[in-house]
Formats: C-alpha cells, sequence, structure tokens
C-alpha cells in the first residue's frame, strides 16, 4: 500500500511549525511487490481508505472467465462522510467507474464528489435545479453522460428487457472485458439497486458483482466479501420481471 500524506495522521509537538506542501506518496521497502498487490490499498485526502482491485480477492467459480483490466477503487455508502444510504448507490457506481478512468488518463481531477455530480447533470440540462442537494436517484444514463463530462469518455448503453436475457449478453460483455477492462454500471427498474459489474464467467454462467450497498465506513476486505459485497452471482439470481441498463465506458485499458 502507498499512504499519501501519511504525515496528517501525526500530531505537531508544538504550536509553531510548518511542514511539507502538496501531496507526496510514502514509499519503502517491499511497497511495490506484486505479491502484495491483493492488499493494496489507497487513502484519498481526507485520509480515508477505498479498497483497490478488491475483486482480486475473490476465486472465480470456473476457469472460462474475463475481468476488469487495471485498477480502481471502491466506494460505497458514506465511505466520504456523506450519508447516502438508501439513495446513493447510483453515485457510488459512477464513482467506482470514474476512479478506473482516472487511473487510466492519469486525470489531474479527482473522482467527482456527489454534489458535483448533481451540478453537472443540472449544468447540462439533465436534471431541474431543485435535483441538486438532493437524494434523487441516478441510473445507468446519468452515468453515462457524467463520465463523458467530468473525463471526456463516451460510454454505450445496453438495454436488457430482463433477467432473462442476460445469457444473450455474456459474450458481449466478454468482448467488452477484452477490448476496454473497464467496470460496468448495471440499473434496472423492479431490481433496482446500482451494480458494478467486473466480470463474466461462462461455466458457470455468472456476472462478478461489486455491491455499493455498504453501511460500514471503512471494511475490511474479510468485511467485504462476507457480506457478498463483491461475489460471483449466477444469472439465475437476477430478476425475469426487472429490465436491466448497462453502462459501458468506451475507454481502452492502458494493459
Amino acid at each position: 500500500m502507498l499512504h499519501r500524506n501519511i504525515h496528517l495522521s501525526v500530531n505537531p509537538p508544538g504550536s509553531h511549525y510548518v511542514t511539507v506542501n502538496e501531496d507526496y506518496l510514502y514509499y519503502h521497502y517491499g511497497c511495490d511487490d506484486i505479491q502484495d498487490q491483493y492488499k493494496i490499498y489507497l487513502l484519498d485526502l481526507k485520509f480515508k481508505v477505498f479498497h483497490r482491485n478488491i475483486h482480486l480477492s475473490v476465486n472465480p467459480p470456473g476457469s472460462h472467465y474475463v475481468t476488469v483490466k487495471e485498477d480502481y477503487l471502491y466506494y460505497h455508502y458514506g465511505c466520504d462522510e456523506i450519508q447516502d444510504q438508501g439513495w446513493g448507490c447510483g453515485y457510488r457506481t459512477l464513482q467506482t467507474l470514474c476512479s478506473w478512468v482516472k487511473f487510466q488518463q492519469k486525470a489531474t481531477r479527482d473522482v467527482p464528489t456527489i454534489r458535483e455530480i448533481q451540478k453537472a447533470l443540472v449544468e447540462m440540462g439533465d436534471k431541474p435545479k431543485n435535483f441538486d442537494d438532493s437524494r434523487e436517484w441516478i441510473g445507468s444514463f446519468e452515468v453515462s453522460i457524467c463520465i463523458d463530462f467530468f473525463f471526456n469518455v463516451p460510454c454505450k448503453i445496453v438495454h436488457i428487457r430482463s433477467g432473462i436475457e442476460l445469457e444473450d449478453h455474456l459474450t458481449a460483455l466478454e468482448s467488452h472485458f477484452n477490448i476496454f477492462g473497464s467496470p460496468v454500471m448495471m440499473g434496472g427498474d423492479t431490481d433496482n439497486s446500482s451494480k458494478c459489474i467486473l466480470g463474466v464467467c461462462f461455466k458457470p454462467k455468472s456476472l462478478l458483482v461489486l455491491d455499493p450497498h455498504c453501511y460500514d465506513k471503512n471494511p475490511t476486505v474479510d468485511q467485504v466479501i462476507s457480506g457478498r459485497l463483491i461475489t460471483w452471482r449466477t444469472l439465475d439470481t437476477f430478476l425475469e420481471s426487472s429490465f436491466y441498463n448497462l453502462c459501458l465506458p468506451q475507454l481502452k485499458s492502458n494493459s
């Protein structure tokens, strides 16, 4: 793991002091050992923990599978002190997708906050003025135009009429992960809880789902796994009575 601005966690011994300006990362023995990749996480400017590539801690259910390429951070309920339980899942999945784009572009701008996302949707004319600072949900369409707005990356929207038709789209998802490698947003109607799709498996037919509905501000990897917040879900666990919309960022990974 690489700590950013780690000195901020240490209290100064007196009132007359000065410290380093701007950001830095703490490099040390073994910090870039490839064997440590399963335990890597990154800290933001407020010293909050975000798990990176948490799907690497979950074994695939079969041998024929493909997953997201390169790095992303796991955003979930309350991870930035905003109390968004019950309405913020779409924003959190968008932030996870944005973190992937940011890593790929080596972008200087930060992953947008929920408030910045709402302001952008109003500015684009997609939402009325009273949407700003509200608790209104967003779905795959809003996610797509926000990624374009903040990072100039177009997205593809795929409409799936029923959960029973997900099987028809496995090959297309496999192609997406092979060509682009980006995480995918999944929204729906009856099943309206936002999900981040990180991979596809063919035997058994499954999707690797990262769930933003985490109620712990700083969960451990074990807590995320035991809570089934990162898990391979067989297709029969998706609702036949619900349609699903996928948002696929069209930016190729650097790998």
